[in-house]
């Protein structure tokens, strides 16, 4: 294509073709971004939610708190519907997430009681 001229019906083709690749491109980058991120972020929840099930086997509560997770699924909808999420989905995450909470508090849980490590009522007091 010389200068100064309009490209050829397939070379426009072409260039559009080059475009939409490289945004395409570029909207995967982004999206493998966000992929790591929410890796991280979902590893970082589970630290904690290991904390929490260790923390319930010690005290000998329950794995599962019915309660608590209807209200954060009730919290996560109001989340998802502001950012335009459809709550529907967003509630089916929590509950895939909730449910793989429950199962490794439980397993914790089990493996207090064969160790030992649960305790029926009192907390230890703190030794110096």
């Amino acid at each position: 294509m010389s200068e100064g001229t309009a490209p050829a019906a397939g070379e426009a083709a072409s260039v559009a073709d080059e475009a939409a690749r490289e945004r395409l491109l570029y909207l995967r980058g982004s999206i493998d971004n966000l992929d790591a991120a929410l890796v991280h972020l979902l590893a970082e929840r589970f630290k904690c939610t290991q904390q929490v099930g260790e923390l319930k086997a010690r005290h000998s509560l329950p794995p599962a708190d019915p309660a608590r997770e209807a209200a954060q699924i009730a919290r996560l909808r109001r989340l998802a519907e502001d950012a335009r999420l459809d709550p529907a989905f967003a509630e089916k995450f929590l509950n895939f997430i909730i449910g793989e909470v429950v199962q490794h508090h439980r397993a914790i849980a089990d493996r207090a009681v064969t160790s030992g490590e649960a305790r029926a009522e009192q907390p230890r007091t703190p030794t110096g």
